[in-house]
């Protein structure tokens, strides 16, 4: 999976996450987890990484910029009761100093392109309702029907 999408800021390269990408991937993963106020311990980016690394049901992209990678993005296919399985993008994020380039958009088609592949009828994705600068492209590309979420405790 490699696309080459051109935009006038900057030319855009999507692929897989390589070996060689998990510094990289980690400063991006660290960076999208303080977004969403979350800390994680460095033992759950390596396991995180080595499942990414396996293709074990989690799927990892990155956005380069003359190689450099500054966007990653994060999708699994889950079973549907009502259709075939579904694709659900987990995590989106772009380096800061690199947003407005055209890199997310990119992730989210090239993760489209993956989900058409699979013959999946549906991708998703949630956000924020205060992530005001990703809804902006996410109400240009996709739709929202509404629905709200609700987390039941476990434990």
């Amino acid at each position: 999976m490699n696309t080459r999408t051109t935009s006038p800021k900057a030319a855009v390269t999507i692929d897989a996450l390589q070996p060689s990408d998990y510094a990289a991937w980690q400063r991006l993963g660290a960076g999208y987890n303080r977004f969403y106020e979350r800390e994680f311990p460095q033992a759950t980016y390596a396991r995180t990484w080595q499942r990414l690394m396996q293709g074990d049901g989690i799927h990892g992209l990155a956005a380069r910029v003359d190689g450099q990678l500054l966007g990653i993005t994060h999708y699994l296919f889950q079973p549907s009761i009502w259709s075939a399985d579904v694709c659900y993008l987990q995590d989106l994020f772009v380096d800061e100093a690199a947003r407005g380039q055209g890199l997310a958009q990119a992730l989210i088609e090239q993760v489209a392109n993956a989900a058409r592949a699979r013959g999946a009828p549906k991708l998703y994705w949630l956000t924020h309702r205060d992530n005001t600068r990703a809804r902006g492209l996410y109400d240009r590309v996709a739709m929202h029907h509404g629905f709200i979420r609700y987390d039941y405790a476990l434990g």
